[in-house]
């Protein structure tokens, strides 16, 4: 157990660092913080927009917010980080730091960069002429709430695997207690219902400090999300970046350790010859695409489930305000109560559906480990 666990936070360091730079890179999410910051300022002088509520509160956003009461904004600032495409209009300075705070909720132009508001790259920060006109989106490796949702959820895995691994030498012949008799069940599971029977009794061990990793942060992360507190309630899982991150994990792992046997079976599949003949070479594009498909899948599957979880419960909420401007304060504050009911059942259904999607994330990956590793029979 010990020398397991040694091995997995290794992994574990690894992988979820690499999700943090990958994702501050990459990050294709839509800035919120203006507009769900300003929209309780605002409501009373246009019309509530469900949509722009619901995205605005599943989106990414260069700062945390609290709470808002009135004209009152209540957020953490988090860390910008550019690189400048065009020096010269920063006196010779490439790199910037700063805290987002400089930006004031996206309303205010900082040290020659914006967020912007236009169709093109609306929620992104972009560089400003001297005229104070967008030209392009910066090199952005800024610390946004989902990669500030990572490093609490790494944080959170390092103390409670390393007090696993405390533990388990401890009480070593003894049953276990504490925080190890909550983990270790599921990393036995893992191993002896998942690894095992997908991989194969001889060659699983090495892909399980790799298994163990995508479980526990995809579970962790989901439930951090269903928490609307700080440091909780980034969605971290429901951001296409990082799921995409762990599938191109999965596949680079299945690549590398593919055998001669499985990459025959791609190239040179045991079909008749016209199949696979050259000039026609249908099995090979199928296989081959087959090989793309299933990360994809894994991406999508993983983002889609647990966007879709925040999604109906922000929908929910909404309706409580859609029926109070349709029919008054009223209708509004009456349905408030089945609202919140639904929205209840579902976290409580997320709470499910958090569980599910680690196993199936974790079940696939190692049954594409077996596959690549499977014998000629």
């Amino acid at each position: 157990m010990l020398k397991l666990s040694k091995s997995y936070v290794i992994t574990v360091a690894f992988l979820f660092f690499s999700i943090g730079t990958l994702f501050a890179q990459h990050t294709n999410e839509e800035n919120h913080a203006g507009a769900s910051e300003s929209h309780a300022a605002e409501s009373h002088q246009e019309e509530f927009s469900a949509g722009d509520f619901v995205i605005d509160h599943v989106s990414d956003s260069y700062d945390w917010h609290i709470t808002s009461w009135g004209e009152t904004h209540i957020s953490i600032p988090l860390p910008v980080i550019l690189y400048s495409k065009h020096p010269e209009l920063h006196d010779g300075k490439a790199f910037h730091v700063f805290m987002s705070s400089k930006f004031h909720h996206g309303h205010d132009a900082y040290n020659g960069f914006k967020i912007s508001t236009s169709e093109e790259f609306k929620g992104k920060i972009v560089e400003l002429d001297a005229h104070g006109h967008e030209l392009e989106k910066p090199i952005d490796l800024s610390i946004t709430k989902a990669v500030a949702g990572v490093f609490v959820s790494v944080i959170l895995l390092f103390w409670l695997l390393l007090a696993t691994a405390r533990s388990a030498k401890r009480n070593k012949g003894k049953a276990p207690s504490g925080v190890q008799n909550l983990l270790e069940p599921i990393i036995l599971f893992i191993r002896d219902e998942v690894a095992k029977p997908a991989i194969g009794e001889h060659k699983y061990e090495k892909f399980m400090p790799f298994l163990l990793s995508l479980f526990f942060f995809i579970l962790i992360n989901n439930f951090m999300g269903l928490i609307p507190i700080i440091p909780f309630g980034a969605n971290v899982t429901g951001n296409i970046s990082v799921t995409m991150v762990l599938a191109l994990f999965t596949f680079a792992i299945t690549t590398i350790n593919g055998n001669k046997h499985y990459w025959k079976e791609i190239y040179w599949p045991d079909v008749p010859v016209w199949l696979k003949f050259p000039l026609f070479p249908l099995m090979q594009v199928v296989e081959f695409s087959g090989m793309l498909t299933k990360p994809f899948v894994l991406m999508v599957r993983l983002f889609a489930n647990m966007l879709a979880g925040h999604l109906i419960v922000m929908v929910f909420v909404s309706l409580i305000f859609v029926f109070g401007g349709l029919f008054g304060p009223a209708v509004g504050l009456g349905a408030s109560p089945v609202s919140i009911a639904f929205s209840v059942f579902i976290l409580l259904l997320d709470v499910l559906v958090s569980f599910i999607q680690a196993y199936v994330f974790t079940l696939l990956s190692a049954l594409y480990f077996g596959m690549a590793t499977s014998d000629h029979h």
